[in-house]
């Protein structure tokens, strides 16, 4: 066998190695990949208890309760189903009942999640793709909320930007 050939056999074995072990990679976090599972997703796939993942969605209008000092529960609705989240801490300032809000944290029970952290995005007409797509398929979408989220930004943003001379 020439030198150039085995070269090339050498190569192309580690390639196959390296695309075989991306593929058992990628096959073993299939259900992980997810940026985070909608209340839908979540009461489909029914996560065992103790599973650490992310749920995003809005935050039901009238579920927004405080237990205690720095405990609160709220519900997170993509308008379809419902789950019930219990959060310890400081709250993002802009949480507030029918806010999109992504919660991170670990599974106690069918449709029962404990987040050890919360986050709320910075624009207010803010809601999650899966949320908006979901509302879509079922003709519930509000145009006004889809145009104020890719409106451009305002006079305050374009004056603090940098200028290039």
């Amino acid at each position: 066998m020439r030198r150039k050939s085995r070269r090339l056999l050498l190569i192309s074995s580690a390639l196959a190695v390296a695309g075989f072990a991306a593929g058992l990679t990628l096959f073993a976090l299939r259900d992980s990949v997810v940026f985070f599972y909608g209340p839908t997703e979540f009461a489909e796939k029914a996560p065992a208890p103790g599973t650490r993942l992310r749920i995003g969605g809005l935050v039901a209008r009238g579920s927004l309760a405080h237990v205690g000092d720095a405990t609160v529960e709220f519900a997170v609705t993509d308008n379809s189903r419902d789950v019930r989240v219990r959060y310890t801490g400081l709250l993002p300032d802009l949480f507030r009942e029918g806010q999109g809000v992504v919660a991170e944290g670990v599974v106690s029970g069918p449709d029962r999640f404990i987040a050890d952290s919360v986050l709320a995005k910075h624009d207010e007409t803010y809601m999650p793709r899966e949320v908006a797509d979901a509302l879509k398929q079922r003709g519930e979408w509000q145009r006004e909320s889809a145009s104020a989220s890719v409106a451009s930004p305002g006079p305050a943003a374009v004056a603090a930007a940098p200028t290039l001379r």
